[in-house]
């Protein structure tokens, strides 16, 4: 059964709430220009060091401005289609369990990057929770966008960066953050199940 209108509403409203704090950081990060970027990005020298901030930081700082705005665009929109799926506090899971997704998928997965900014695995990772319970739902319009979201990451993993995104985002696209990301919420999902269906079966 899915949530009603008003707890829809609510839960849109304070993602919306949320993306505005992540745009606003990420904004006042990037008038840091690169001395803040050198300084909390995935670093993988630098963690060995003891520079763990980096585990997070590096999720909110980017290659260039026109990165950022492309990354924060790509952010609207999935808030816009899934942000009322669940209520401010389990986003927060989400986003949580998606960071140490990714971070970890870095850490033990991929010990050959050296380096990585940017918020497209944690927005993956955003998406994939939202759309778990669109489907669940039934709502055609997620199906068929978790159907896209599927075939995306899947030609990532066999083929590489999508055609363009290189181009657009002024550097090297780390795909494996976006698959990082997606695991990560889809973890989320599974520790909430119950408490957002808890008549579904596992």
């Amino acid at each position: 059964m899915g949530l009603d209108k008003v707890s829809r509403s609510t839960n849109l409203r304070h993602c919306w709430i949320g993306f505005g704090i992540v745009a606003a950081v990420s904004l006042l990060l990037e008038l840091g220009g690169d001395g803040a970027r050198q300084a909390l990005a995935y670093n993988r020298d630098a963690l060995a060091a003891g520079e763990y901030w980096r585990l997070l930081t590096a999720h909110f700082v980017h290659l260039s401005l026109t990165h950022l705005l492309l990354n924060l665009a790509g952010l609207a929109l999935v808030v816009w289609i899934v942000g009322h799926a669940f209520n401010w506090s389990r986003w927060l899971l989400v986003i949580g369990l998606s960071i140490v997704s990714i971070d970890a998928g870095f850490w033990f997965l991929a010990p050959e990057l050296d380096w990585y900014v940017g918020i497209s695995g944690l927005l993956n990772g955003f998406l994939a929770a939202g759309l778990v319970i669109g489907v669940a739902d039934r709502e055609r319009e997620s199906i068929a966008l978790a159907i896209i979201v599927l075939v995306k990451l899947s030609w990532e993993q066999a083929v590489g960066p999508m055609p363009g995104s290189e181009s657009t985002s002024g550097g090297a696209v780390v795909v494996d953050a976006h698959i990082y990301g997606a695991v990560g919420g889809l973890l989320a999902v599974a520790l909430l199940w119950r408490s957002v269906r808890p008549s579904a079966p596992i």
